[in-house]
């Protein structure tokens, strides 16, 4: 029987499609994912969170174009459990062994474990990795001169050029993959963090051969002239050279969204900048009348602004999620006489906060976040709580995935907050440090913990015997304890925070 339909019959047979393409057209293209992560980096260490003695005009540029968070944290108030949880969805203080690692340790990422970018590489992104890893390599006893793994390419990531751990931190090489870039099997590397490899000098024992020193620890092996954490002897070929470290990171950056722009990408662009040894390229030096640490951020701004351009370049800015952040808060002498103290003048690296790196209080981990999303975010600033640990189940929702029961077990989907389209983020935030924090609404509890009350940098810690109780509304800057006006409301906090330690999540099931 033939069948006939009449131009009427065909239009109506054909409307449910039409609506159903004008739908998928309405949607925007799955975004590539750019997530920057400084290091070191200070709320008021940039020109758009108000900093005066050093401008960013990259940076801001990124934020006048998104939203600008003012409650956005790192999970901790130092970079390798930072780093843990922002990949894990897990706060590092729950796992043993997640503190600030040297530069031979194990892999603390267990392979096959749900991850950022193994949860954005079942959803079709191409995914690398480029700059500080710092979250070990290999099973431990590491053969540098041999093929390095378990790594990046084992936790999600497509590709990688890493440095393993810190640049104050032995031993000073890329690796591509999972071998040493530039490595001479003639020359093979030795790396030790307890013994001195025979033969070779150190800061302690030549202060002669240094062209900058430490001011306290960072007296070990000496690499182009600066003494470092830890021991090395061999790979002369492969070891970088500082001045030119943002240079080699950026290009690489830029040359993996080069080669993924036919397809979604993801990058997680993890620089060197503003870690110790400040050393910036000689086109920096003297940009700012800080030193070497201002000097340093306008470097960092430069690759800011290098990312920004190549995706302008490749028309691919509309299409691209960019993020942009800091692992912890800010240090002035993190170990080396750099004149950071000096020359900081009246800039406050913490901006209106108290505390920086190591600390408990806001200045630790409240941090400069940055979303731009052109067309999709809409620029303005925004008090939203957020913690880096929900990008994870944030970008699931993204993407479409469904996570994991018991994955990501601290991440929480504020998708909505961290595209501007909320004030409303994650009901809690925890902070990490020596003591752990808890911030609920307007109120912060800080664990009660003995210990020193500053470390070696200067910085304070937070540590205190008794519980601290503040009203970040009236004092952001935590200097009233009111604990004791306000007992009821410290227990309650404190009930909530070791609560959240003893289920092991935070995420609701």
């Amino acid at each position: 029987m033939a069948i006939t339909l009449t131009r009427r019959g065909l239009l109506a047979s054909s409307l449910p499609f039409m609506a159903a393409g004008r739908a998928l057209a309405a949607q925007p293209r799955r975004p590539n994912i750019i997530y920057m992560y400084a290091v070191d980096l200070g709320y008021g260490d940039v020109s758009c969170y108000g900093a005066t003695r050093v401008q960013t005009p990259n940076i801001d540029r990124a934020a006048a174009a998104g939203v600008r968070f003012t409650n956005a944290h790192s999970s901790s108030a130092t970079c390798t459990p930072s780093r843990y949880s922002l990949l894990t969805g897990e706060y590092a203080w729950r796992k043993p062994g997640t503190g600030v690692l040297p530069g031979d340790a194990r892999l603390i990422i267990d392979p096959g474990r749900f991850t950022l970018p193994a949860m954005l590489k079942q959803a079709g992104y191409h995914t690398g990795v480029v700059g500080k890893w710092h979250l070990g390599l290999g099973k431990g006893n590491i053969d540098w001169n041999g093929e390095i793994a378990p790594g990046p390419l084992e936790v999600g990531f497509d590709e990688s050029f890493i440095f393993p751990a810190t640049g104050d931190r032995v031993p000073c090489v890329f690796v591509e993959g999972r071998r040493v870039v530039n490595l001479d099997p003639a020359d093979p590397i030795i790396v030790n963090y307890e013994h001195n490899i025979p033969g070779q000098p150190t800061g302690a024992a030549n202060p002669e051969l240094l062209r900058m020193h430490p001011s306290h620890g960072h007296d070990n092996s000496i690499v182009n002239g600066i003494s470092r954490i830890g021991y090395m002897g061999g790979g002369k070929k492969a070891l970088w050279v500082d001045e030119d470290m943002a240079d080699t990171l950026t290009n690489h950056a830029v040359s993996f969204v080069e080669g993924n722009r036919a397809h979604p990408f993801f990058l997680y662009f993890a620089t060197h900048d503003i870690h110790v040894p400040r050393v910036p390229n000689h086109r920096f030096v003297g940009a700012t009348p800080m030193g070497p640490r201002g000097d340093a951020i306008a470097e960092l701004d430069w690759c800011v602004g290098k990312m920004l351009d190549t995706l302008d370049r490749l028309n691919l800015t509309r299409d691209t999620l960019f993020i942009f952040s800091s692992d912890n808060g800010p240090v002035v002498d993190d170990g080396y006489k750099d004149e950071a103290v000096e020359k900081l003048g009246d800039h406050k690296p913490a901006g209106p906060l108290r505390g920086g790196k190591y600390s408990a209080y806001d200045g630790g981990t409240r941090v400069p976040f940055l979303v731009r999303w052109p067309g999709q975010v809409k620029p303005g600033l925004s008090s939203a709580p957020i913690s880096q640990i929900d990008l994870l189940a944030s970008l699931a929702s993204l993407t479409g995935q469904k996570l994991p029961t018991d994955a990501a077990p601290d991440s929480f989907n504020v998708l909505p907050a961290v595209l501007g389209k909320s004030k409303k983020g994650r009901p809690h935030i925890v902070e990490h440090a020596t003591a752990l924090s808890l911030i609920a609404g307007n109120w912060k509890v800080i664990e009660p913990h003995s210990g020193q009350k500053r470390n070696q940098t200067g910085n304070e810690t937070g540590n205190d015997p008794a519980p601290q109780l503040f009203d970040l509304r009236t004092d952001l800057a935590e200097q009233h304890n009111v604990a004791a006006e306000h007992p009821g409301k410290a227990r309650e906090l404190l009930a909530m925070l070791e609560k959240i330690r003893e289920d092991g999540r935070s995420r609701p099931r």
